[in-house]
């Protein structure tokens, strides 16, 4: 007898590798150490809601209180996309976020912008913030200044002392 045609690549007809619940749960109870309860969330999240690796880690407190039972993701090419999330699940994440998290994506050059805001809060003086971080131009310093709120602002100038 001849095999059958079926029109899909050859890569379409292989067995995918695959775990199962009971495995999952034997990764989760092997877990150990300090992050323990991070890590049984990253593999449940995982396996629960089947994100790639970089949209779970990049989740954020945003991503889980949009819509009840799903996920606002933002994929692979930019393209968004809501995904399921069992309830249990939800709540653990969120009490785990709020826990520990800070709810907004961290990277290293957040630190040089958080600095300088708070160089800015504590100066007032953009011109010297432009120099200590070396920008060619004042425009560039300028986008610190909008994240001064009204009531900062306030607080600076009413710190500038005039002779009597």
């Amino acid at each position: 007898m001849l095999p059958m045609k079926t029109g899909l690549p050859g890569r379409a007809l292989r067995l995918v590798p695959y775990l199962t619940p009971e495995e999952v749960k034997q990764l989760c109870a092997g877990c150990r150490g300090r992050q323990r309860e991070r890590d049984t969330l990253l593999i449940l999240l995982l396996f629960q809601t089947g994100l790639r690796i970089s949209e779970a880690l990049g989740l954020t407190v945003g991503h889980l209180s949009r819509q009840p039972g799903a996920l606002e993701i933002v994929g692979k090419g930019g393209k968004p996309r809501l995904v399921a999330c069992p309830a249990a699940l939800s709540h653990r994440l969120k009490a785990y976020a709020f826990d520990r998290g800070l709810g907004k994506r961290v990277y290293p050059h957040l630190f040089r912008h958080s600095g300088a805001i708070e160089r800015l809060r504590q100066t007032g003086n953009p011109r010297a913030l432009q120099l200590h971080l070396g920008h060619a131009s004042p425009l560039m310093t300028m986008r610190y200044l909008s994240t001064l709120t009204a009531e900062e602002a306030l607080r600076i100038n009413q710190g500038v002392r005039f002779e009597d």
